[in-house]
């Protein structure tokens, strides 16, 4: 006797097998989040990629083009396909711009930097692999050269990456964008806060002991130590930055009585 199988039935079995290509977009986005591929990198080949995804190369191009539709991809003619910034730009740009209209937020933002970066010290402490140990270990002898060198234009890049190791050593997804996306607001106040402590040596000295503690109990997994190593550099971040502001109002005030005389 011939088995028939309602129609309905197999309707259901159809629309319940995924897309090969929503299954590549799921992995794309994985990585996109825990910060495997990161905002400017280029995607791999075409043909490579869908050989790594174990797909075929139309599902690739339409898991691409869903991505691209949602902001996360963006295709250069020529050029290839790469992560765009849509997860930090859309946090950072507004605040960016409020954050320089009223300098009066810089207190509230560094308040809520050493909340979040003594939690991911603490989580890294807790999470970390041997692979986040070594990125973090050559993010710290990167920032350690610039510093030793003294190279003032060296160490806004290599400060930003070291506290990036850190966070996404915590293996927390939000606390990984949201650093990302916090240090992009906050640039240009930590290029003018470096180039005061660089004027200062001792100051500077303390600067990477402060780093160093975080990164030795980080490396040697003692959550609470990392936690209040972070809050202490934060501590003395927002003190120098305090001092920075003062230096600067006492310099224009100079300047006009200058004009005056």
């Amino acid at each position: 006797m011939k088995l028939v199988i309602p129609l309905e039935i197999t309707m259901m079995q159809r629309l319940s097998v995924p897309r090969l290509s929503d299954s590549a977009v799921a992995e794309l986005e994985k990585r996109i989040l825990e910060g495997s591929l990161k905002p400017g990198d280029r995607l791999p080949s075409e043909r490579s990629l869908a050989l790594e995804l174990g797909i075929s190369r139309p599902s690739l191009r339409e898991a691409i083009q869903k991505l691209a539709a949602k902001g996360l991809l963006t295709t250069r003619h020529g050029g290839g396909t790469h992560v765009t910034d849509q997860l930090e730009a859309h946090f950072a740009d507004p605040w960016q711009q409020m954050l320089n209209g009223h300098p009066a937020l810089q207190s509230d933002l560094l308040e809520f930097r050493q909340m979040l970066e003594g939690q991911a010290a603490y989580l890294a402490a807790e999470r970390a692999t041997s692979a986040d140990i070594e990125r973090l270990d050559a993010a710290f002898a990167a920032l350690d050269k610039v510093y030793e060198g003294k190279d003032l234009s060296g160490s806004i890049d290599t400060d930003v990456a070291f506290h990036q190791a850190i966070a996404e050593a915590a293996h927390n997804v939000l606390i990984g964008h949201l650093t990302a996306s916090l240090m992009r607001v906050i640039h240009g106040h930590v290029s003018r806060n470096l180039d005061h402590l660089h004027a200062h040596p001792q100051r500077w000295d303390q600067l990477q002991s402060q780093h160093r503690a975080i990164w030795q109990a980080i490396r040697e997994h003692k959550p609470d130590a990392a936690a209040n190593a972070a809050r202490a550099h934060i501590v003395f971040v927002r003190q120098s930055m305090t001092e920075t502001a003062q230096e600067e109002e006492r310099h224009h005030v100079a300047m006009r009585r200058l004009g005056e005389a």
